[in-house]
């Protein structure tokens, strides 16, 4: 196997013997195949568009969800993508017959098999990252691919809440071809990269839109890190239709639900908040999960990426459900928007002990765009009185790297006349310090998921008309950001598309960046690593 698509790539190189986030060997190279089925699925659905043919919308949903399935810590389970690839190559030999013009298909467009040769194929020099001999090109490659890979998380849950945007869905497909395409130079894939950000902007947004028109704007909220006395189910990933749904599905049953790591900004949706069994969030960020899964007690529903492989102590009562998945968990099944049975977590939750209490008080979150633009004046009247210096937007992705640590001793030590934007589990690094408020506004202003990351770009895009100025980058505004996996990329080729300049990348920088890329990188955008607390202080303060 050769993987590097994650932060946490072996030597910052890549993993060859095993990823470190406990994928095998064997599954690496199925999802490395079932993004080669994807690519081959998407070169026919492009020549036929191009034909002035429509391509279904359960076919979008599929080469989405294809994409999503092969996230970091998504799905661990080698029948998903046997089953994946399979439905994959029999809906492209349906849409190959309505082809009229076959010419100059690719090897990846023609090529059909039956599960049993899926192994081998996945084995083959045309399958997988280092398929690609060029570098720079196969570093281009990558990061466009894991860019599509977050655009089509961001997808996938605005499609669960009944929202798509088809040209999203043309775009995705017509690069995914592209990337077959040997002719394409590296200048090509340059300004492939940037349109992958430009289009990156328009599914955040329509995610932010399905959100908000199903749950409401998120408001200003407090939430329970305690426990109550009743079992509860530990829901987690980012899946705000799945756990509507377990909430209607537990209301009268005497069984609480709690949310977990990335779900927590659900407290936040005025819709939400009607379930008053909805007790708290309970834990913190998705590396945590072995500890605080077992101290839980009761079932818990693993909705999308961010499973870590479970201890067989509390195996038999982990569930998985739409893109996530691990071999001997149960998982729930349900198309993209459908209703789905939750009723087997429920008689499990109803026979456990209620949750150990790990912690107390509460966090203070709901800073999304509208919430922020209604304290618009008093937030213009402290940076005008000075009583705000300086916003850090410290989004992104927790992890497990002790280097992490940085995130929450720069917290620290940032002046208090600064504030701190966030979205994303990075939060949890900083989110429950007592950094108090400048005039009543907290020094930490969460927006809620990596999902809501649009809602950061969105208020500094507000504070730039305020401000009158003319670049973004005038603004007293600074990006140290944390990443992970794939949904920080899509973000960081947003931010780069949005003409935002001088963002700190850490801890470290992508192993699938080579040194030229990340020339271009730094040159172009002034992209750069993390330092020492101290000097990077220096550098950001002046």
């Amino acid at each position: 196997m050769f993987c590097f698509q994650c932060q946490e790539a072996a030597g910052n190189k890549g993993c060859t013997k095993g990823g470190v986030c406990g994928k095998k060997p064997d599954t690496a190279r199925l999802q490395d195949l079932l993004i080669y089925a994807s690519k081959g699925l998407s070169e026919v659905t492009t020549k036929l568009r191009n034909e002035g043919k429509e391509v279904p919308a359960d076919v979008d949903h599929l080469i989405t969800l294809n994409l999503f399935t092969t996230i970091t810590n998504a799905n661990f389970d080698n029948d998903v993508f046997y089953d994946r690839i399979q439905m994959t190559l029999n809906v492209k030999a349906d849409l190959l017959s309505q082809l009229s013009n076959k010419e100059g298909l690719s090897e990846a467009a023609l090529w059909t098999s039956d599960r049993s040769e899926f192994e081998e194929k996945a084995k083959s020099p045309e399958v997988g990252v280092l398929s690609t001999a060029d570098e720079d090109k196969r570093s281009l490659r990558e990061l466009i691919t894991y860019g599509l890979k977050g655009l089509a998380a961001y997808m996938k849950h605005a499609n669960v809440l009944g929202f798509d945007d088809k040209e999203v869905n043309i775009f995705m497909q017509a690069t995914l071809a592209k990337l077959l395409d040997d002719s394409l130079t590296v200048d090509d894939l340059v300004a492939l990269t940037l349109e992958t950000g430009k289009v990156g902007v328009s599914g955040m947004a329509l995610l932010d839109k399905a959100n908000t028109s199903t749950y409401g704007n998120p408001q200003i909220t407090k939430v329970n890190i305690g426990v109550g006395k009743n079992p509860g189910i530990l829901v987690s990933g980012h899946d705000l239709g799945d756990l509507e749904q377990l909430l209607k599905q537990t209301e009268g049953t005497g069984v609480d639900v709690y949310t977990h790591s990335e779900m927590l900004p659900a407290h936040y949706y005025p819709h939400l908040k009607k379930y008053k069994h909805l007790i708290g969030n309970y834990g913190n960020a998705w590396w945590k999960q072995k500890e605080e899964f077992e101290a839980f007690n009761g079932p818990i529903l693993l909705t999308t990426n961010c499973l870590v492989p479970p201890k067989d102590t509390y195996k038999d009562r982990l569930f998985t459900t739409g893109s996530a998945g691990y071999p001997g968990c149960k998982h729930i099944p349900g198309a993209t928007g459908s209703e789905k049975d939750f009723s087997e977590i429920i008689e499990l939750a109803k026979k456990c002990q209620p949750p150990k209490e790990i912690e107390t008080g509460e966090i203070v979150g709901g800073f999304a765009h509208e919430q922020v633009f209604a304290l618009a004046d008093k937030v213009v009247e402290a940076v005008k009185s000075g009583a705000i210096k300086k916003f850090f937007v410290m989004a992104g992705c927790d992890g497990r790297a002790k280097t992490r640590d940085y995130y929450t001793e720069f917290a620290k030590a940032l002046p208090e006349d600064t504030v701190i934007l966030t979205a994303g589990c990075a939060k949890y690094r900083y989110n429950k310090l007592n950094l108090g408020d400048i005039g009543g506004i907290p020094r930490v202003l969460d927006a809620g998921q990596c999902n809501d990351s649009y809602s950061l770009a969105l208020i500094a895009l507000k504070l730039k008309e305020v401000f009158e100025l003319e670049d973004i980058n005038e603004l007293p505004l600074a990006f140290n950001i944390a990443w992970y996996e794939q949904k920080a990329v899509i973000v960081l080729l947003a931010l780069l598309y949005l003409g935002v300049k001088n963002i700190h990348l850490g801890p470290t920088l992508p192993a699938f960046l080579s040194p030229n890329v990340g020339k271009v990188l730094v040159e172009n955008f002034g992209i750069s690593g993390v330092g020492t607390v101290e000097d990077d202080l220096k550098i950001f303060l002046g």
